[in-house]
């Protein structure tokens, strides 16, 4: 990514396209907290990344939490939050891979501080972090690093999907 800031506005075309992910009885239990490079706040959640994920987001545009809210206002627990957030979160990257940016999803943070620092309440999972920029150069990638801009492998569908029973 080359570090310049994502504008505001795209980042609400990537929020206004996981706003359409479909979700449990229309629940929509997802939230965002993000910053934009050059910020205090992008400085914040910077810090919350792991040693690894830092080293190649020190030239995001942009940096988002993914939440997800546990239980319906009623009290009953959402069971199909997480599955939910994951719909929205997938829309948002698809939206992004269609506004030629770099949208890549992590698990690498620290999710306690997270809830701390951005001042997350009780009845939302911290679930993930999200890195948006404008594409680099990967020349200027340190090597371990450019190796990893390829397509990652996958299993075969056969390993994953099975007829009538688990197996």
């Amino acid at each position: 990514m080359t570090g310049q800031p994502v504008s505001t506005a795209d980042l609400m075309r990537l929020f206004e396209a996981a706003r359409w992910a479909p979700s449990s009885g229309n629940f929509q239990p997802w939230r965002f907290v993000y910053a934009r490079a050059g910020t205090p706040h992008f400085d914040r959640l910077f810090g919350l990344l792991s040693e690894g994920n830092r080293t190649w987001c020190a030239h995001a545009g942009a940096l988002i939490v993914v939440l997800s809210k546990t239980a319906f206002d009623d009290g009953r627990s959402a069971r199909t939050h997480s599955f939910d957030t994951g719909a929205a979160w997938m829309s948002l990257a698809l939206q992004g891979s269609k506004m030629d940016l770099a949208v890549h999803g992590m698990a690498g943070f620290d999710r306690d501080r997270a809830r701390a620092e951005l001042g997350v309440p009780e009845g939302f999972d911290v679930e993930a972090m999200i890195a948006v920029g404008h594409h680099g150069r990967l020349e200027n990638l340190d090597e371990k690093n450019r190796a990893r801009e390829a397509p990652s492998g996958r299993r075969p569908v056969s390993e994953s999907v099975f007829e009538g029973r688990f197996s």
